[in-house]
């Protein structure tokens, strides 16, 4: 998967938080100097790690000897995730306050809370998902015993929305668990992350906080014996590079758009697809058809990354980037 740099790269480098006044980190004239200095940075790395820490340690605050997809589990970590996830605007807010940041931007804004641009920033990033999914929706057309008429009337259906609604795994993978990860790990860590390492590094170090966070998996897997340790170790790794892969994406996604509403639709989507099955695929009956959408996918979103997440689509340029004819967003 192709994460280049964000187009304006040099303009959210040069956005870097600065203090109020001259200091040693200030340029000519008192100016403030054009990157971040060492100790915003790494108040910004430790605020992360609060944030990363916080969340993951929200699941465990209940010391349950239930596995984690009991509905029982579930429903309490619902609460104490959600609680966290409520808090971490704070840290965003929290870490501007002590390492003197000042922000022209709105914080809901800078969270990608708004409404200018929300609707193709809704449906382009999803679209994109999508295609990059070809294959596997084709196979999954292939295999699916409904019509496509039979599938459109399941989904206008208020029954089915209403088993899965009352479904709290359908909940936690579908609707929570995509809404508090894209809040916490890209929503108020990429604003903090961005002006001390650029646009490039962010989205490659951002989701190093979002994979090691899924390492508590191993804990449940080990604690309840769910294979052998080394298979449990083995399917972590994988884990770990699939969920970076991917968080490197879902950030990709939030600087271009400057919304949170796409990442949070994608996570959501790739939640109910699953991996791609391609050793399924390799096996499959009709191979010969099914492999080329597969290849056909990938090469029509790696043409499709930038066109579709240009930032023009999505109501003006992302937080702390320069403003025609004005100051920079994060000054």
């Amino acid at each position: 998967m192709a994460l280049s740099q964000p187009a304006g790269a040099s303009s959210w480098a040069a956005a870097a938080p600065a203090r109020t006044g001259p200091g040693p980190g200030a340029g000519p004239g008192g100016a403030p100097a054009p990157a971040a200095g060492p100790g915003p940075c790494w108040a910004a790395v430790l605020a992360c790690l609060s944030l990363a820490c916080s969340y993951v340690g929200s699941l465990y605050v209940w010391g349950s000897p239930l596995p984690r997809d009991h509905p029982s589990v579930i429903k309490r970590r619902f609460t104490s995730v959600l609680v966290v996830s409520g808090l971490s605007p704070a840290f965003v807010w929290l870490w501007k306050e002590l390492t003197g940041v000042k922000l022209d931007t709105p914080l809901p804004a800078l969270l990608g809370l708004r409404l200018e641009g929300l609707v193709p920033a809704t449906l382009l990033p999803l679209l994109l998902t999508m295609i990059l999914f070809l294959g596997p929706l084709i196979q999954l057309s292939m295999d699916c015993p409904w019509r496509w008429l039979d599938g459109i009337r399941v989904a206008f259906d208020p029954r089915f929305w209403a088993l899965c609604l009352g479904d709290v795994r359908w909940l936690r993978n579908q609707v929570v668990a995509p809404l508090t990860e894209e809040l916490v790990f890209r929503a108020c860590m990429l604003p903090m992350l961005v002006p001390c390492t650029g646009p490039g590094p962010a989205v490659l170090a951002c989701p190093l906080f979002f994979g090691v966070a899924h390492f508590h998996h191993v804990i449940e897997q080990l604690r309840f014996r769910q294979g052998s340790i080394s298979s449990i170790f083995m399917s972590a790794a994988f884990q770990f590079s699939y969920t970076a892969v991917f968080g490197a994406y879902t950030a990709f996604l939030f600087l271009r758009t400057g919304h949170l509403a796409g990442p949070v639709l994608c996570h959501s989507f790739c939640n109910s697809m699953g991996f791609p099955a391609v050793g399924a695929a390799l096996e499959h009956p009709r191979r010969r058809a099914l492999l080329p959408c597969y290849l056909l996918g990938v090469l029509l979103f790696l043409l499709l990354l930038h066109p579709l997440t240009e930032p023009a689509f999505f109501g003006g340029t992302p937080a702390c980037a320069p403003r025609p004819g004005g100051p920079p967003a994060c000054s």
